[in-house]
């Protein structure tokens, strides 16, 4: 092919061949010519002499793919090598780029025609001055102000690369460059900035070309948030974009330059200046939309650019409010601008768009959070003045005034807030509980898939109702009761109007006082179910019930203390179970079950005008409740009950429920053995293996109710079950032996290994939830090593379950150093075999991955003095561990490696504490260290940083402290004495890293490595190292980082749910983990 000799770049390259590459390439020939295309394409580019054509080709080509692949091909050097090469060859390149720029866009002809070209040079432009400038290319500020006068052409592209600048530097750096470059580029513009700002004042007043203008409020858009202020105030640039601001041609880009300035937070200087700004704003806008507009009428009905006006008002206001609220409130003249800019957000809130209402939502959380928080504080004076501002100490009678102060306020909001929570009740999202939706064809179905999106919305509407909730509970509750009784008389009854403000009176869960949630729900409960009495259809009924089940589902503590309504709620839901509406019978179940976890103590107890506890009405009534149910139904339900005979104290009431409880699913399991020990062929019967696995999924559930109380249920059928289990895996060997590995796909194979899962999971869920008595693992472990363990072992790969791998990490888990003698047979039974499964790729037996790491992890925290023993008596076994564990923490899949990083945490520091610290360490430590930094340095691995970062700071700190006293390199191949580990960590860290990162300098590497060694004491300073070093090398750079940031989100995480454990109500009755005092 003609096109081969393009690979040899030491003559001129023949640019028109490359133009028909390119062309060939991007589907002008055949399928082969392209791939060939192809070829030919990605190694010139990845050919280190390749961008010495650039120029060559940049000023032949013809085809403007051809120039894109060139400039593609440059700025790979400008990212990675640019400061290694010579100073001629820089200045040559950014001179070369520079000139075509102002060429192409001196005239309005070329500029139109090439604007795809020029765009991509501008961005060029702009990575080559993030290392040329501000120190080797001080003059750029004043040449391109220079070049911007020459023509408006110019002048609009010098706009595009001042914006492209400003962005690269303060919107899109983190993780780009080191913190100390960008702060220099910051320093850089801000101190240049005059120019460029007397330039767009003189655009902003001289120019009539449109596509100018709107480059120009386009830049300033980008610069607004970061530029010294005084530009701003102490300039005419307010009263300009003000006179923009009518024109509709520019009315949204001015819109986003004034939220910019909306958004400045810039204390008590500017105040007057923000006022007058927001004042003559309002005068304007009045006249574009009056307040008496349906604006989401205006919005539905408007074309995308009057859309996009809302989106940037509804930003415009709460960028403004939130800065700026305290000094609109604070005079009379301007209270009723900010009333009424309060009034047209109440009103933009109801426009049907997501990102608008996401955007007001944010808002409203964070006011009604703030006049909630002031509330809260008024009986704490000493919070009141802090929050006020007032760092002073308390003078008599201040905290009066302050309070006095504070309900003023309140009641300045008290009209706004009112709306607000119309607002919320009419427009809250669907929270998870809830399974009946509406679907696009107006159907009632059962929801088949979450959204994310609108959970996380309920999350801060509920959030948002709480606060409002607090600050006024009767105005909350009449307008909530005022929709109800709309709802009955038909008035404004739809599914849409019942579901919102059902979903809303659910969830203010816990923010009432108990006296007035009991009022409340009184009504709102007989309401409810006399809706559902009089209301014909059967959608209609399933929404209704779909709504009390969550309703009742959210207040437990009304429940507790009212038996009578308990009473009546759990039978209906009972009645629920009977309707078989799609997501009603699986909504009853569920609500049934949340209620009985909060609620069991009531149910054991005989009540007042009761004649025994409605725990044994219920057995009594069971076969008839749970009729119609489907079998996960009822595994739910049973769980639920074994909650109620949980809470039962008498141990022998307590055995006699569990009797009556297992009774249906015993007497079938009692059949079918019964039956088998007549002939064992009926085990094969499909039917009987599904009702085998229905009745251990039914134990399975209340084995997690009752935990230890469990015993003898499951001592009646423990024995018998593992001889099935011992049959089934027999047959399921049989079968892959015959049929080959596809015979593991077939139904009867899959069903066979559910049997076998399903009771792996029984006897898991049964040790794990049991109290910690010994005897119970002497009764239950010994049984399960042949017919379980041996079992595994002599299966094929394909019929091994991964779940034998985690019921005995949850052994080990449980019963801690009484394992040890049995590690040994452990290991036997599952090492060798299961690493031939996993390590022949990433990808093949996920789950038993997973589930190795998880037991070896639990071997290595609880048993540790058998891995000892094991690797002493062979050395080889330990080597085999260390390369499983490397292994694990090279997976890409998230919880392998992490658990592969936890185990090789665990058995650093077990080692650091053992006789044999030296020996492990001098065998281990310069490959640990190796492969960590192979997998620090992959983006891939981004999400184990944190365990990483303590990996690296573990060995550093174990070098730096001189514990490891036996030398770390091998005395036989290093000739060169080292004088202690030290230095040998040191030089051969810097020798990694140097060989990894060819792009950066020895200089760079070992200021880095010295770094880790001063560092080691100091988490988070070792933390921030490694960070920027990721960052400098380069490897993650134009990538999301934020796992490098993963630590110090969690954090903030649990510090804001212990906030939100202050307030009543924010976190939700059913979602506190503590047990509720239910007697």
């Amino acid at each position: 092919m003609a096109a081969e000799k393009l690979r040899d770049l030491s003559q001129p390259i023949d640019v028109p061949l490359l133009d028909a590459t390119v062309a060939a390439f991007y589907g002008t020939g055949s399928k082969q010519e392209r791939a060939s295309a192809d070829l030919i394409l990605r190694d010139l580019q990845n050919n280190p002499n390749m961008w010495l054509q650039v120029v060559h080709i940049l000023s032949n080509a013809q085809n403007l793919n051809t120039k894109f692949f060139a400039l593609q091909v440059l700025e790979g050097v400008i990212k990675y090598r640019w400061n290694a090469l010579p100073v001629e060859q820089r200045d040559g390149m950014k001179n070369y780029i520079s000139e075509v720029i102002v060429k192409l866009s001196s005239d309005e002809q070329s500029f139109r025609r090439e604007r795809l070209y020029v765009s991509k040079l501008n961005i060029i432009l702009v990575q080559i001055l993030k290392h040329e400038w501000p120190a080797r290319w001080r003059s750029f500020i004043p040449d391109l102000v220079a070049a911007a006068k020459a023509s408006e052409t110019i002048c609009e592209n010098c706009m595009v690369i001042l914006k492209l600048l400003s962005e690269e530097v303060f919107d899109f750096s983190r993780g780009e460059m080191t913190q100390q470059k960008i702060k220099e580029l910051k320093q850089s513009l801000n101190s240049e900035f005059q120019l460029i700002h007397e330039l767009c004042l003189y655009v902003l007043s001289a120019s009539q070309r449109a596509e100018l203008i709107r480059a120009t409020l386009a830049t300033l858009h980008a610069f607004l948030s970061w530029i010294p202020l005084g530009y701003i105030f102490e300039s005419p640039l307010l009263e300009r974009l003000l006179n923009f601001f009518p024109v509709a041609a520019y009315r949204n880009l001015t819109l986003q330059c004034l939220t910019e300035v909306a958004s400045l937070n810039f204390g008590d200087f500017y105040q007057i200046q923000s006022v007058n700004m927001y004042g003559k704003f309002m005068s304007q806008f009045q006249v574009i939309l009056p307040l008496s507009t349906n604006i989401p009428d205006a919005y539905a009905n408007g074309v995308s650019e009057e859309q996009a006006f809302i989106q940037n008002l509804a930003l415009f206001f709460t960028s403004f409010f939130k800065v700026h609220i305290r000094v609109l409130e604070s005079s009379q003249e301007s209270i009723h601008i900010l009333l009424m800019g309060l009034e047209y957000l109440i009103s933009i809130s109801y426009v049907d768009d997501t990102e608008v209402f996401k955007v007001c939502l944010d808002y409203w959380n964070s006011l009604v959070l703030e006049l909630f928080e002031a509330h809260h504080n008024l009986d704490n004076p000493a919070a009141t003045t802090n929050m006020m501002g007032l760092q002073m100490p308390m003078i008599p009678g201040m905290a009066n005034g302050l309070g006095s102060q504070l309900m003023q306020r309140r009641q300045l909001y008290s009209g706004t807030m009112s709306k607000l929570r119309l607002l919320m009740i009419s427009r809250m999202a669907k929270p998870e509980e809830v399974l009946i939706v509406e679907d696009e064809n107006g159907n009632i179905v059962r929801e088949t898939m979450k959204d994310n999106d609108v959970l996380l919305q309920y999350k801060i509407m509920r959030e948002t109702l709480i606060y409002l909730s607090h600050l006024d509970h009767e105005d909350t509750e009449k307008q909530m009761l005022r929709k109800l009784s709309k709802q009955l008389t038909g008035e404004d009854w739809s599914w849409n109007n019942l579901n919102t403000l059902c979903w809303a009176i659910g969830s203010i869960s816990g923010s009432m006082v108990e006296e007035q949630e009991n009022r409340f729900l009184v009504m709102v409960i007989r309401d409810l179910l006399n809706l559902c009495e009089i209301t014909k259809g059967k959608d209609n009924k399933a929404v209704i019930a779909s709504n009390i089940m969550y309703v009742v589902g959210q207040y437990p503590r009304f429940l507790r203390a009212h038996w009578k309504f308990l009473k009546t709620v759990v039978n209906k839901l009972f009645e629920f179970m009977h309707e078989t509406h799609p997501g009603v019978q699986d909504m009853a179940c569920n609500t049934f079950l949340k209620i009985v976890q909060k609620c069991k103590r009531k149910f054991v107890i005989v009540q007042v005008g009761e004649s025994e506890p409605f725990v044994s009405e219920l057995l009594t009534a069971l076969p008839t409740i749970i009729l119609d149910l489907e079998p996960y139904q009822i595994h739910t339900f049973y769980e639920a009950v074994g909650q109620m005979i949980q809470a039962e104290s008498e141990p022998q009431k307590r055995e006699g429920y569990l009797k009556r409880l297992m009774d249906l699913p015993n007497q079938k399991w009692d059949e079918i053995i019964g039956q088998a020990s007549q002939t064992a062929d009926i085990l094969k019967d499909t039917d009987i293996i599904k009702a085998v696995l229905n009745i251990l999924q039914t134990n399975t559930s209340v084995a997690s109710s009752l935990g230890t109380f469990f015993l003898t249920q499951i001592t009646i059928i423990f024995l018998n079950m593992l001889n099935v289990y011992r049959m089934y895996s027999e047959l399921i060997s049989a079968s892959i032996a015959q049929g080959g590995p596809f015979a593991s796909r077939t139904s009867l194979v899959k069903l066979l290994r559910s049997v076998k899962r399903e009771t792996l999971k029984l006897i898991e869920t049964f040790l794990d939830k049991a109290e910690d008595q010994p005897q119970i693992g002497k009764q239950f472990v010994p049984p399960m090593m042949d017919p379980v363990l041996g079992d595994y072992a002599r299966n094929v790969p394909d019929a091994r379950e991964s779940e034998v791998l985690s019921l005995f990490a949850t052994i080990i888990n449980k019963y801690k150093g009484a394992m040890i003698e049995d590690v040994p047979r452990i290991f036997v039974a599952v090492f060798e075999c299961t690493l031939e499964m996993i390590t022949k790729n990433f990808e093949d037996y996920p789950e038993h991955r997973l589930k190795f790491f998880s037991l070896l992890r639990a071997i290595a925290t609880h048993c540790f003095p058998a891995l000892i023993r094991l690797s002493s008596e062979s050395p080889q076994q330990l080597k085999i561990i260390m390369d499983s564990i490397i292994w694990a923490f090279r997976h890409t899949e998230r919880n392998i490696a992490e658990t592969g990083l936890n185990l090789l945490l665990e058995m650093l520091k077990n080692f650091q504490g053992s006789e044999f610290c030296c020996q492990f360490y001098r065998t281990y430590f310069v490959t640990i260290e190796q492969e960590i930094f192979a997998v620090l340095t992959d983006t891939f691995h981004k999400p184990g940083f944190k365990l990483h970062v303590l990996v690296l700071q573990h060995l550093f700190c174990l070098v730096e402290s001189g514990l490891l006293t036996e030398p770390l390199w091998d005395i036989s191949t290093v000739t060169y004495p080292y004088s202690n580990n030290k230095m040998f960590v040191q030089e051969y860290t810097v020798k990694l890293l140097s060989t990894s990162f060819p792009n950066m300098t020895t200089g760079e590497v070992s200021q880095f490595v010295s770094g880790l060694f001063e560092s080691t004491n100091d988490p988070a300073t070792f933390k921030n190292h490694i960070r920027d070093f990721l960052v400098q090398s380069k490897e993650f750079s134009a990538q999301d980082n934020k796992d490098l940031y993963a630590e110090e989100a969690a954090a903030q995480r649990e510090q804001d749910r212990q906030r939100m454990l202050s307030i009543p109500g924010l976190i939700a009755p059913n979602e506190i983990q503590d047990e509720m005092v239910d007697s």
